[in-house]
């Protein structure tokens, strides 16, 4: 490092990518500071997967000791399922308490600097840190930018925090409503209506496309209707927008239509949980100190994760995470910092989108990686080629059988001319974790006549994937 600069890297945000390409740039001999204003690891320890899954966990539990016809079934009788709302909500304290820690420690560990306080580019190279005591200027031969996303709260909604909250405060389970209102069907919606139902709580699901879960692949979303939500205290409202939500007793929610823009009803719950996506947290990051302009408040960046000025690299300076746009999980987060380090480190690296899986952790899960059937005929029409689906049920594996657990299939989506796999979609128990597979297929460029030959435990689980590519081969 050179001795006009304090450090090799500077990243301005600790969450689960600022973390990642810590760890890494250490590992490279990187002489590292992360900033941080909040909370050490960002929206995912605190805010986002580690306390959802939490509830997700505990609540799951409470709605499979409760179902007395499955577990009947396999013999076993169970007694009333009571439950504590506060102990659940603190198991997921509690485990973002840990998850925080052993974060914060890994980062000590290694000798990372963490200065607490709001960073921002005051100049190229330059730094500038504001905490409750003073000011300071840091040098970095390096930036990388990873602030994070909050989440999108639309115009007319009204959010107080308790009757009327987004997933930041739904994490904290403060109150069980009897009845909630849950705007938006994406991943963030599905989980919350998994906890809340799994918990007593009845709820009306708001989407304001024509079709419920628009960003899953359709034959996905058709059996997570049926098994998520018709079999549930789910009622649904598909083609209207939540225009006007006041929060009290009771939280009012103005309905109207998409098409028409005319209100067709005005609903009355307990409460409302606002799940209609995430936006980039990139203001007041002194963008404007080194020319940067925002596309929709995202940074723009190439695949090595430079920050571009008209197209353009702007040298040492790179952003990772929500804020690029990208892809907006915490994973993918934590896979470009160790990407931008490789490429400060002058070891040419760029990020493969298609193979970084992603996940629901519903009852059951749902899981995909790679390309959707809409998007594939769409890659396929542009680059002249034919594609073929294939699927395999969760009804005909054994392991599924003998857990008596058996909604869910697997899709399999590959080109026709050369079996290349393009993506593949998976709803069932354990989906989560049966994704990776085809994830690492798919990062090889993989053909579907090849993964035929692979064998596969029995009796598992993976097998549904195993019967899907021999179906395919």
């Amino acid at each position: 490092m050179s001795e006009q600069f304090d450090y090799d890297l500077v990243i301005i945000g600790a969450g689960v990518g600022g973390h990642g390409a810590a760890l890494h740039a250490v590992k490279s001999g990187l002489k590292t500071a992360i900033i941080e204003a909040k909370d050490m690891g960002g929206t995912c320890v605190n805010r986002g997967c580690i306390p959802s899954k939490a509830l997700l966990a505990a609540s799951g539990k409470v709605r499979e000791l409760s179902h007395n016809e499955h577990l009947q079934s396999m013999g076993v009788n169970v007694g009333g399922v009571t439950f504590e709302r506060k102990a659940i909500a603190d198991h997921a304290n509690n485990l973002v308490s840990k998850i925080q820690s052993d974060l914060t420690n890994s980062l000590i560990r290694l000798k990372v600097d963490i200065i607490r306080g709001w960073g921002k580019i005051l100049a190229p190279q330059k730094i500038q840190v504001l905490a409750d005591d003073g000011e300071k200027i840091i040098k970095a031969k390096d930036i990388m930018l990873c602030p994070g996303s909050v989440p999108f709260v639309p115009r007319g909604i009204e959010v107080d925090g308790k009757t009327v909250y987004t997933s930041d405060q739904a994490v904290k389970l403060e109150s069980l409503p009897d009845w909630i209102a849950i705007i938006g069907s994406g991943y963030i919606g599905l989980e919350f209506a998994d906890v809340y139902t799994a918990l007593g709580s009845e709820i009306t699901m708001i989407e304001a496309m024509d079709k419920l879960m628009p960003t899953f692949d359709p034959d996905i979303a058709k059996i997570a209707e049926k098994v998520l939500i018709k079999t549930r205290d789910i009622e649904t409202y598909t083609g209207v927008f939540a225009t006007k939500i006041t929060p009290g007793t009771p939280v009012t929610i103005e309905l109207t239509d998409a098409k028409t823009k005319e209100v067709v009803e005005v609903l009355e719950v307990d409460a409302c949980l606002v799940a209609t996506g995430r936006i980039p947290a990139t203001k007041n990051l002194g963008l404007e100190n080194v020319g940067i302009e925002t596309e929709r408040g995202f940074i723009p960046v190439n695949d090595k994760m430079q920050v571009l000025k008209d197209g353009k690299a702007i040298p040492h300076l790179w952003a990772v995470g929500d804020a690029n746009g990208k892809m907006m999980l915490a994973h993918a987060a934590s896979g470009q910092g160790v990407v931008a380090v490789e490429n400060i480190c002058g070891h040419d690296q760029t990020i493969d989108y298609r193979a970084i899986p992603a996940a629901a952790f519903t009852h059951p899960e749902i899981s995909y990686v790679g390309l959707s059937e809409p998007q594939a005929k769409e890659l396929g029409e542009k680059e002249g080629f034919k594609i073929k689906t294939v699927k395999s049920f969760f009804k005909g594996n054994s392991k599924a059988l003998a857990e008596k657990e058996t909604d869910g299939i697997a899709k399999v989506i590959y080109r026709e001319d050369t079996g290349e796999l393009l993506g593949v979609h998976i709803i069932g128990i354990h989906a989560s974790d049966l994704i990776q597979e085809a994830a690492n297929a798919i990062a090889r460029r993989e053909v579907v006549s090849n993964l035929a030959f692979n064998i596969h435990a029995h009796p598992t689980l993976s097998e549904v994937l195993d019967e899907a590519y021999k179906r395919a081969g």
